[in-house]
């Protein structure tokens, strides 16, 4: 009795591993990962989460489907359309939690961040508060780089949208003599680096943070919508 007592509580505790698991097989993918980060940003149509990640639509329709059946992502029609989003703002934390501890961990991944650091995309020296106060005060312009679509959806608060492919042109619209800070999807991001070496170029206090929404969130801070 006692051996059919013991058996039963080891494929009890077989079965709980291995649904655990199943979010461990949807994760373990590059393009999963990467496509969980632009759903974090804003709901998409398989064909802007295919633009996003640079795939064509059948793999992405494959991936979003891995996705899905692991209960990380959810889908709604919208019209003819099928709009993608995470299942919960506890995915996107995940996803930035493993980002911290593979980054923690891997050597390389270290190593290829501290090479994205040091190009012209210098890392502002502000915590998350104090530049929320700054920005607050209007002593420091934090800058949205992503799509306007995406801070529609939510940003960080008093953060301006100016999305980089328009960054060169509307230069004018932003204060001389104030610092600004840039951001866009996370630590992975490299629309920030970019738009920090536009700033610079042309005259600006300019620095970026790695924050993204997702970090800023799992952080534990609000953010803004509309």
């Amino acid at each position: 009795m006692a051996d059919m007592h013991v058996l039963h509580e080891r494929r009890t505790k077989d079965l709980l591993y291995e649904q655990v698991a199943r979010v461990g097989k949807a994760l373990a993918s590059p393009k999963r990962l990467e496509i969980l980060e632009l759903l974090a940003q804003a709901e998409r149509a398989v064909e802007a989460v295919a633009r996003g990640a640079a795939i064509d639509v059948k793999l992405a329709s494959a991936h979003l489907k891995a996705l899905r059946e692991a209960h990380l992502v959810d889908s709604r029609r919208d019209g003819k359309r099928v709009l993608y989003r995470l299942s919960g703002a506890d995915v996107a934390h995940l996803g930035v939690a493993l980002r911290a501890v593979a980054g923690t961990h891997l050597l390389e991944l270290q190593h290829a961040l501290q090479q994205l650091v040091a190009g012209d995309g210098v890392l502002t020296g502000l915590g998350r508060k104090e530049l929320l106060a700054r920005a607050r005060r209007g002593e420091v312009v934090v800058l949205d780089v992503r799509p306007a679509e995406e801070y529609a959806a939510a940003h960080l608060p008093h953060a301006r949208s100016l999305p980089l492919p328009e960054l060169a042109q509307r230069l004018a619209e932003l204060p001389r003599g104030t610092e600004i800070v840039a951001y866009c999807r996370g630590p992975f991001c490299v629309m920030s680096d970019e738009a920090v070496r536009v700033l610079r170029a042309h005259g600006f206090t300019a620095s970026k943070t790695s924050d993204g929404v997702a970090e800023w969130h799992a952080a534990g801070l609000a953010l803004a919508h509309g």
